[in-house]
Parts: structure tokens; C-alpha cells; sequence
């Protein structure tokens, strides 16, 4: 495990957080774990842990305004999945969902921080219901933003992203002429993508949208680990038997929170239907005016609904 470093999360001017990143090396991979700066040894004392996780092209900095918004209730901590935000490409290419969850199960138990509220974006959905139902030891709730659980066939607007895991394609997409796109275009289309309102963004948070696409596109594995995490989601939606998905949720007997939002491109909200039945304890909190990413659109409401599910999670540590 590094020394830390202090970076300033993306808030308007004068209202910046500063939150504390290490690094802490796990079996396949080296971490960047985010966490309040200032945390010592003894906080994940005071208040039930927490550890969140981001979905395909984001980053621990999606979960800024929620981690603040529950810093009262949980001793939160953010992780960049490798590959991703600030932590390394595995050095042995494992970007497979199961490769994520070692990296995340791998920090868990570095850092004795289990059981967790566990959260999970999207493809960090997907890895918070894998881990949750192979090692329940470390889990005490879920929380579940439109969670990339297998559904066929995925809703038109999703085929875009599924396409990158197409053999060869990011390559070639790398070597396509950008015919003019400004980095400031490109970051509005990831934009339009992921939320339900895009023009209701605020500047400082599409101000740090363009600096990490800017950030992520200078790094010469981006498109790789883009493309071969990609690979992985497609991979696990047809995987059967123990390893499928809809039977792992099954498995999990922790108390769930399911958000979906009514806009969302990529994850359509008819998957909520079986997602609820799946779960043996879950609920379901649908936000008609959210994308993909509630926690950052609507994140009072989500906030509200998992202050309610941690009054019904268990308290203890096991």
C-alpha cells in the first residue's frame, strides 16, 4: 500500500472536497482507492464501511456527490476498477467481470474492511452481485444503480457500447479520422449518453468530463481496457449455470436496493422487473427523469433510499 496523495473532487469554485487516493496492490492488479482525506486508522470504527464501485468508462469521481451525501452514515471509500480512473491495466489483461471482482474481493481483504455496504454502478453492478454471492462474508447490503445484469437483447441504444467488444473494432475506431470532433464534442456525447438530461448538467461537472476524457484518451491502453471490459460484460451475460448472473443474484441474501432510471440508454428499466424477483430482499426506487448514472443526476433521492436501507441492514461486523 502507497502513500497517499490529496486530489480536489469536482465541485463548483469554492466548494471543492479534497479526498485522500492510494494505491494498495491486490493479487492481479493495483488499485486506486479513494477516501476522505484525513482518514485515520480508526474511522472505518466509528461508521459501518462502505466501498463503491463505477461502471464501464467511468470512475471512483462518479460517486463524489453520494459518498458526500451519506458521509454522516458510512466511512465510504471509492475504487478505480483497473484500467480505469487512476489505477493500472492488469498486468496480466484480465479485464473479465470475475478479474474485477478478484481486484475488489483482492482490496477487501487487504484492507479488513468486510463486510461493506457495497455499491455498484452499471458494470459495477455486476461485480457488487458476483462478489456478493461468492464471498457473502464481505457484504452487508447492496445498492444497485441500473446494475448490468444480462438482458437480451439489450436495448438499441446500448449497441453502440456493445459493440466495442467486437474483435478489432477499437482499433480500427482509434486509427477513423476524428473529422473535426473536439475533445469538448465527444465529452458532450458521453454526456447525452449516460444521463437523462444532459443540458442539466453543471459546468464544473462537464468541465471534468472533458478533463478526464482528455486525461483518458492520452493514455495509450484506454481503448484497450475500454474495449476488453466490454468484453467481459458480453461475456458474462451468456454465461450459465453457477456462473450465471441471474442465478448469482438468487444467492444473495443481503438486503438490496435497486435504482433505475426511466432514461436510461443503456440499461433498460424492464430488466427491474426480473431484477426484483431475483433478489430474495430487494426494493426498487425508479427515477422517471434519470439516466444511467442516478447517483450523480438525482442524488438526493438515491441517497434518501439508501439511508432507509441502512436502517434495515444488519449492523455488526461478522
Amino acid at each position: 500500500m502507497s502513500d497517499g496523495q490529496q486530489v480536489r473532487t469536482g465541485k463548483p469554485a469554492g466548494a471543492e472536497q479534497v479526498r485522500q487516493v492510494r494505491t494498495v496492490a491486490v493479487p492481479g492488479a493495483v488499485l486506486a482507492v479513494h477516501g476522505p482525506a484525513g482518514a485515520g486508522p480508526g474511522s472505518a470504527d466509528r461508521l459501518p464501511p462502505a466501498l463503491f464501485v463505477h461502471g464501464l468508462g467511468g470512475s471512483a469521481d462518479n460517486w463524489t456527490e453520494l459518498m458526500d451525501a451519506l458521509a454522516d452514515v458510512v466511512d465510504g471509500e471509492a475504487v478505480d476498477l483497473p484500467g480505469f480512473g487512476r489505477s493500472a491495466p492488469p498486468p496480466d489483461g484480465n479485464l473479465s467481470l470475475s478479474g474485477h471482482v478478484r481486484a475488489v474481493i483482492g482490496y477487501l481483504e487487504a484492507a479488513g474492511r468486510g463486510p461493506v455496504h457495497l455499491f455498484g454502478n452499471s458494470l459495477g453492478g455486476a461485480v457488487a452481485v458476483r462478489l456478493a454471492a461468492l464471498r457473502p462474508d464481505l457484504v452487508r447490503s447492496l445498492t444497485l444503480i441500473s446494475p448490468a445484469l444480462p438482458e437480451l437483447p439489450p436495448q438499441r441504444t446500448a449497441w453502440p457500447t456493445g459493440l466495442l467488444a467486437v474483435p478489432g473494432l477499437p482499433a480500427l475506431l482509434g486509427r477513423l479520422p476524428s473529422r473535426g470532433r473536439s475533445v469538448e464534442d465527444a465529452a458532450d456525447g458521453l454526456l447525452r449518453l449516460v444521463y437523462g438530461d444532459a443540458a442539466a448538467v453543471p459546468a464544473h461537472r462537464r468541465a471534468d468530463a472533458v478533463a478526464e476524457y482528455r486525461r483518458r484518451m492520452g493514455l495509450p491502453y484506454a481503448m484497450q481496457v475500454l474495449a476488453g471490459s466490454a468484453r467481459g460484460i458480453v461475456s458474462a451475460y451468456t454465461e450459465r449455470g453457477e456462473q450465471s448472473l441471474w442465478r448469482q443474484a438468487g444467492q444473495v441474501r443481503v438486503p438490496v436496493l435497486l435504482v433505475y432510471g426511466l432514461r436510461d440508454r443503456l440499461v433498460s428499466y424492464r430488466s427491474a422487473r426480473r431484477a426484483c424477483t431475483a433478489f430474495a430482499d430487494a426494493r426498487l426506487l425508479v427515477l422517471p427523469e434519470s439516466g444511467h448514472v442516478a447517483m450523480m443526476e438525482h442524488t438526493a433521492p438515491v441517497a434518501r433510499a439508501v439511508r432507509e436501507l441502512l436502517a434495515e441492514a444488519p449492523a455488526g461486523r461478522s
